[in-house]
């Protein structure tokens, strides 16, 4: 037994870690293992594949070269599946929670969820909506029938919150019952992936408005640079190798005192000149516009043809036969739910680039143009 599961044992049973939200009969076991197979479920599902249209921070990026969310959740598991292979850990329940933890990050970032709150008029939380999308949303209202540790790192990974370490909560509960992002991970795998999350856009962030000249490399703070380096690779190896020092030496996934300060010092810097930079914030009302047109115009046709979907079929624009399918599709998801609740989920799900395709549908449709 290596030094580190001396520190890193998990009191939950295993069998409730690995249990699954249905067990269907007939069900044999499979090669892959729990966790990988979770993996692997994630890596096929749609929700998956329009990442790579998402924002992380730039929106609707079309240089290759700047991340875009799915090489986000990307990064975030291969840094999340190192960490635990050092701690010994399990690096493919790792893998599967950093790979899904982003799946229900709207169009335009943070920024659509702002908007999105405002226009249903409730909270939302992206991290709560990933557990929703892998529960509920995927799969036409089946859901991916993920284990409980990987739902539970999904929905409690929240990387806007800057701890210098943490324990698990080691609890279960009703996951789908939960409101908010109070709570922490039930595994160490979990805090490994809240942790990973913070050190794969940090360094990334600074280094892609770099390159779009949004800021010069010089002007990182000489508190964050001295310590965690001038550039992406050298923020993550100093930020993992530390993470795994730290951790083996306290018994707890965090950063020693030293390069928790220069990470501080990261995160004000990028967003007081990243984040909120005028460049950036330029454009947010643009944003506003397009996704409070969408829904509205989809709320609009649901109050107008309500669920008949070959009445929305009807309607001379791609977006609303789009629609029309997808409610057909999610017919027996929607069954007992509000009608709005379908066109909610509906912009949460599009791309930035969709996004914007549907407002130029919903103005001037293609049929106009070939028509005419």
């Amino acid at each position: 037994m290596s030094s580190s599961n001396l520190f890193f044992q998990n009191p939950l049973d295993a069998a409730v870690l690995k249990a699954r939200r249905f067990v269907k009969a007939g069900e044999h076991s499979d090669p892959r293992g729990n966790y990988f197979r979770d993996v692997t479920a994630i890596i096929h599902s749609y929700p998956f594949r329009r990442l790579k249209h998402k924002t992380q921070v730039f929106y609707a990026p079309k240089n290759d070269h700047i991340c875009t969310r799915i090489e986000h959740v990307m990064h975030v598991a291969s840094i999340a599946s190192t960490i635990c292979r050092a701690l010994d850990l399990n690096s493919d329940l790792a893998w599967a929670i950093g790979l899904g933890h982003d799946l229900g990050h709207t169009p335009f970032g943070h920024l659509g969820e702002q908007i999105l709150a405002e226009l249903s008029g409730q909270p939302f939380s992206h991290e709560l909506y990933s557990l929703k999308t892998v529960d509920s949303l995927t799969g036409y209202g089946k859901g991916l029938n993920l284990t409980y540790a990987v739902r539970d790192g999904i929905v409690n990974h929240c990387g806007e919150r800057f701890e210098q370490s943490l324990k698990p909560d080691f609890s279960v509960c009703c996951l789908e019952n939960l409101t908010d992002r109070s709570r922490l991970p039930a595994t160490w795998e979990g805090v490994v992936v809240r942790f990973s999350d913070k050190i794969a856009y940090l360094g990334r962030d600074f280094e892609d408005a770099c390159h779009l000249r949004l800021i010069s490399a010089e002007s990182l703070p000489p508190a964050a640079e001295r310590v965690l380096g001038n550039n992406n690779a050298k923020m993550i190896n100093t930020m993992v190798r530390d993470l795994i020092e730290t951790s083996l030496k306290t018994g707890e996934i965090g950063f020693s005192d030293a390069v928790y300060e220069a990470v501080r010092h990261l995160v004000k810097f990028n967003y007081e000149h990243i984040y909120r930079n005028p460049k950036m914030t330029a454009y947010h009302d643009n944003f506003k516009r397009i996704l409070t047109a969408v829904y509205g115009y989809l709320t609009d046709l649901l109050q107008k043809y309500g669920r008949d979907t070959q009445g929305l079929s009807g309607e001379p624009n791609l977006l609303a036969a789009h629609f029309a399918d997808y409610l057909e599709k999610m017919s027996a998801y929607y069954e007992d739910k509000p009608e709005t609740e379908a066109a909610f989920d509906y912009v949460a799900g599009m791309t930035d680039d969709y996004a914007i395709d549907c407002v130029s549908e919903i103005m001037l449709p293609k049929s106009f143009q070939i028509k005419f």
